[in-house]
């Protein structure tokens, strides 16, 4: 049995107000950042805030026509859709234009298409959709490795064009998993990779490993609650070290420490394994594992960072982290984004009065940087509603994703708040000197029509998904 649903009686009025606020203010702001005495119309269609008002009229016709689409129709071509988002992904890195170092824009005369903005709307609806399938087992190995797999093979086609702040926007999904049951403990391993990648920045990675290994050792201790495995497994460890650094010496093979270091843990590893097993001790085996897998993202953390990132990314982590200071070179935009934001004080100092703004001393202050004129201008009071609008609109989608009867719906409605609360986050967090600059819009205020558009229908799909939760399925 069916109902008929009025879905404009059912439509989340308040997230729709939240949406057209958000976009005008946006484009009030573009408009400030740039604008010419001599076009100061509003409407000047050669300018940025005049293009701007063009996609905006789109966007709202895009979100009217989502709404009138059956709510099925995103759930049975939700698999469909991410196909074509990884063709689109694909094709880009053939054929698309290269514009600010990064070949990720299809051009279209004087309109140019980011699709790795729209992949983001396509691994949500995918995500819900297999996450929602019958007899999924949100904690089982496949289910695992299968949504890591929808997550990261777009993330690793975007950082190959290369825009490493798009990829990363793919991670965030993790949230949607982690509402669906997936162990705390994968998200604490994610804080120790973050803290592993932070260490090999500060200390030699030789130094790391044997600091792996003591803790490793350590553990061992702590779990097993005999002094037994510890001294043997230290006894081990420290006699391969001696062989192989002996071995080095002898036949001048020149390794450096760590990879005396590495070899020092998988040579003896099948003395371990067999030790290990015969005294049936599987925490320990767990932890010799941990311990290899460890080694191995330590290392390979530090050739990300020195031989896959490139140098301006490098040095904006390592401005960020207090390694280094360039406030003239790398670190100016993040310098003169907090001049900007700080020289606001408490009320700003009024709609297109800010100094940093005309005289373009913040880069990108349309996209990018949009926040710099919202703290300039408006201060700290504009500051804090902006930030206020964000996290209202957030807490609302949660609201509405946890009262869905249908699991697609609410998985979906959780991808949504994982995409927008991480842009939100890093935008505004890079704006202050919290994240390093890696270049992703603020959601509905930065100027472009790409992100606008589709940042548009991943909101208004959950729109319109909502607006039937009342229908007997």
């Amino acid at each position: 049995m069916k109902r008929t649903i009025n879905i404009w009686a059912n439509t989340d009025w308040t997230v729709v107000f939240l949406y057209a606020l958000m976009v005008i203010m946006g484009w009030l702001n573009i408009y400030s950042v740039a604008y010419n005495e001599q076009h100061s119309s509003i409407f000047d269609f050669s300018q940025r805030y005049g293009r701007q008002l063009v996609w905006i009229l789109f966007a709202f016709t895009l979100a009217f026509l989502t709404m009138l689409m059956e709510w099925r129709f995103f759930l049975f071509f939700s698999y469909l859709f991410y196909v074509l988002a990884i063709l689109s992904l694909i094709l880009v890195l053939l054929v698309g234009t290269r514009i600010h170092g990064s070949k990720s824009w299809f051009s279209l005369g004087s309109l140019a298409i980011q699709p790795a903005e729209f992949a983001k709307v396509a691994v949500a609806l995918t995500l819900a959709r297999y996450l929602s399938a019958y007899n999924i087992k949100i904690r089982s190995f496949k289910t695992i490795a299968t949504s890591l797999s929808l997550m990261i093979v777009p993330a690793v086609l975007v950082l190959l064009q290369p825009d490493t702040g798009s990829a990363m926007v793919f991670l965030s999904f993790f949230i949607v998993l982690f509402r669906e049951g997936l162990p705390i403990s994968f998200l604490l391993l994610g804080f120790l990779a973050i803290l592993l990648f932070i260490l090999s920045l500060f200390v030699e990675q030789w130094i790391l490993f044997a600091g792996l290994m003591g803790i490793a050792l350590l553990t061992l201790w702590w779990v097993s609650g005999k002094f037994r495995f510890f001294l043997v497994s230290l006894l081990i460890l420290s006699v391969t070290v001696a062989g192989v650094v002996l071995a080095n010496h002898l036949l001048h093979l020149g390794l450096s420490l760590t990879v005396i270091f590495g070899l020092a843990l998988l040579i003896p590893s099948p003395v371990f394994a067999y030790y290990l097993f015969r005294y049936r001790f599987r925490q320990g085996l767990f932890i010799y594992l941990m311990l290899g897998g460890l080694m191995a993202y330590s290392y390979s953390a530090d050739v990300v960072m020195h031989q896959v990132l490139s140098e301006h990314q490098q040095r904006r982590i390592k401005i960020l982290l207090g390694i280094e200071s360039d406030p003239f070179g790398y670190g100016y935009n993040i310098n003169q984004s907090k001049i900007a934001i700080g020289s606001g004080g408490f009320w700003g100092k009024g709609y297109l009065q800010g100094t940093q703004t005309k005289f373009h001393f913040v880069p990108e202050q349309s996209t990018d940087f949009i926040f710099c004129t919202v703290g300039e201008e408006w201060g700290f009071v504009g500051s804090a509603v902006i930030i206020l609008l964000y996290l209202f609109l957030l807490i609302r989608i949660i609201i509405m994703a946890e009262r869905q009867r249908s699991s697609f719906t609410r998985m979906y409605g959780y991808g949504v708040f994982s995409v927008l609360f991480l842009h939100f986050f890093i935008n505004i967090g890079m704006t202050i000197g919290l994240v390093p600059v890696i270049g992703i819009p603020l959601p509905f205020f930065s100027y472009g029509g790409s992100s606008l558009w589709a940042f548009t229908l991943l909101l208004f799909i959950f729109i319109r998904l909502d607006a039937s939760r009342l229908e007997l399925l």
